[in-house]
C-alpha cells in the first residue's frame, strides 16, 4: 500500500465538486486536474472559474497543481479521483455514461498499487458492479491484487461559502480494510472536520444518495402543505415559523427543486430498489409532487391575473432568476426552466433575468436568452424566483417598478415581506 509522502493525485473532471478538491489536496500533494473540455482547462490556466466556487488566488499560481486534458499527463499519477456529473435521462432513469467514460480513462492509465476513489452520486452498488468491471477489462489488473478502489461521497453545497471542502465532515471507504484506511487517512489529512469510515462502498453510497432523498420528500411535504394552506387562504410561511417554535419541527421551505443532486439522486435509489424487485412508494410520490410544483406556480399565476381582469394572451411576464438555487450560476435541472416552458405555452412574452447566470450557458443548456436589465412599468406579471442576495437589495419598490400599474407580484422565496406581493409560494 501507498504511503501519503508517496502520494500524486488525479482529479478527473473540475466541475463544482473536482475543481474544489484540486485545490484542497494541491496544499499538501501534487495535484493533476484532469477534464475533456479544453475550454474549462484553458479558462482554469488563466484563473477563471466560471462556477464561483474557488477564489482566483486560490487558482493561480500553485505549484502543485496542473490542468490538462491530457490523459498521458495522468499515468504519472497513484490515486485517482472520480468526480465527473451523473444526471438522470430524459425517462429519469440515472445516465452513468460520463462515469463509465471516466473509468475507462483511468484502466488505460493505472498501475499496480494505484487506487481509484469514486466521488460522484450513485445507486448503492454502482461502484463495484458498474465502474471497477470497465477498469479491470482495460488495464488487466485486478481489484485488491493489483489495485485498489474505494468511495467518498462529495459533499459540496454549490454557492455556499461558509461551509467550503475543509468544514464538511467526509464520509470514506475502502475495497479492502487496508485500502478503507489508507482512504481515510488520505481525506483526514485535508479536511478539518475530519471523516467517517464505512464498513463497505456500498453503504457509503447508500449514505450519500439518501441524503438527497431525505431532503427531496421532506420538501415535498412542505410544498404539499403550501398547496393546502392556500387553497385555505392561510399564509404558508407564518405556520412554518409558528411550528417552528417547537423544539423538535424540521425547517424546511416550500420551493421548487432542481439542481443536480435533490432533484435527481432519489431516482437512483428508486432505480435500484426496482431492479431488486421493490417499488418505491413514498420517495416517488415526493418526486411527483415537486416534479409538479412548476406547473402548479403557473396555474396560481394565471388566475391571479385573471382576478385583475388582466390578459393572459401575449402578457408580458418577467422571471427574476434562472439558476437552480440562490447565488450560484448552475441552471443544470433548473425547474425555473419549466416555468419559462409552460409560460410559452399559454402564448405569454417572457423574459427571464439573472445577473448570476452565464447567457452563454442559459442559451446553450435551455435556449433560453437572459435580457440585460429588466425593462421599467412593462411587465403583467413578475416571478420572483430566486432569492439571490442581488435581488433583496433591489427591494420591493425598485422590483415594482419594473411592473405595469396594474401587475402581479409572484414572490417563490419570500424574498419580500408579507404584503409586500400579491402571491407568495
Amino acid at each position: 500500500m501507498l504511503e501519503l509522502s508517496q502520494t500524486k493525485i488525479a482529479i478527473i473532471g473540475l466541475g463544482y465538486v473536482g475543481l474544489p478538491l484540486a485545490v484542497g489536496f494541491s496544499e499538501k500533494y501534487e495535484v493533476i486536474g484532469f477534464d475533456v473540455n479544453q475550454k474549462r482547462i484553458d479558462e482554469l490556466k488563466n484563473g477563471i472559474d466560471i462556477t464561483n466556487e474557488v477564489p482566483i488566488n486560490e487558482i493561480q499560481n500553485i505549484e502543485s497543481l496542473i490542468f490538462t486534458s491530457s490523459k498521458d499527463d495522468l499515468k504519472e499519477c497513484n490515486i485517482y479521483i472520480v468526480t465527473v456529473p451523473t444526471p438522470v435521462d430524459a425517462n429519469n432513469n440515472p445516465d452513468i455514461t460520463m462515469l463509465i467514460s471516466a473509468s475507462k480513462l483511468v484502466g488505460e492509465v493505472i498501475s499496480t498499487n494505484n487506487i481509484v476513489i469514486y466521488e460522484s452520486t450513485v445507486y448503492p452498488g454502482a461502484t463495484e458492479d458498474d465502474c471497477i468491471p470497465v477498469i479491470e477489462s482495460i488495464s488487466g489488473l485486478k481489484l485488491n491484487n493489483d489495485f485498489f478502489a474505494g468511495y467518498s461521497p462529495e459533499r459540496i453545497n454549490p454557492g455556499d461559502k461558509n461551509r467550503r471542502l475543509k468544514d464538511i465532515l467526509k464520509i470514506t471507504s475502502g475495497s479492502n480494510k487496508e485500502s478503507a484506511k489508507f482512504i481515510d487517512k488520505l481525506y483526514g489529512s485535508i479536511i478539518d472536520a475530519g471523516t467517517h469510515l464505512t464498513s463497505s462502498i456500498k453503504v457509503a453510497e447508500a449514505a450519500k444518495v439518501i441524503e438527497n432523498t431525505q431532503r427531496d420528500v421532506n420538501i415535498a411535504l412542505i410544498n404539499e402543505l403550501a398547496i393546502i394552506f392556500n387553497t385555505l387562504e392561510i399564509d404558508t410561511l407564518e405556520v412554518l415559523e409558528a411550528a417552528g417554535t417547537k423544539w423538535n419541527f424540521l425547517s424546511f421551505r416550500p420551493g421548487l427543486v432542481g439542481g443536480h443532486c435533490i432533484g435527481v439522486d432519489p431516482y437512483y435509489l428508486t432505480y435500484k430498489a426496482e431492479s431488486v424487485g421493490f417499488k418505491p412508494k413514498m420517495i416517488l410520490a415526493g418526486r411527483n409532487l415537486n416534479d409538479g410544483m412548476s406547473l402548479y406556480v403557473v396555474q396560481r399565476l394565471i388566475e391571479a391575473m385573471e382576478a385583475q381582469k388582466i390578459q393572459i394572451n401575449n402578457a408580458n411576464i418577467l422571471v427574476m432568476g434562472l439558476t437552480f438555487k440562490e447565488d450560484c450560476p448552475d441552471v443544470r435541472n433548473s425547474k425555473i426552466v419549466d416555468i419559462y416552458k409552460e409560460l410559452k405555452k399559454n402564448n405569454c412574452q417572457v423574459d427571464v433575468y439573472d445577473p448570476h447566470c452565464s447567457k452563454d450557458e442559459a442559451l446553450m443548456q435551455h435556449n433560453i436568452t437572459l435580457i440585460n436589465e429588466p425593462n421599467a412599468d412593462y411587465y403583467d406579471a413578475i416571478i420572483l424566483a430566486v432569492a439571490h442576495n442581488s435581488f433583496k437589495k433591489l427591494g420591493s419598490g425598485k422590483i415594482k417598478s419594473f411592473g405595469k400599474e396594474n401587475h402581479v407580484l409572484y414572490d417563490l422565496k419570500y424574498l419580500l415581506d408579507k404584503g409586500e406581493s400579491d402571491l407568495r409560494l
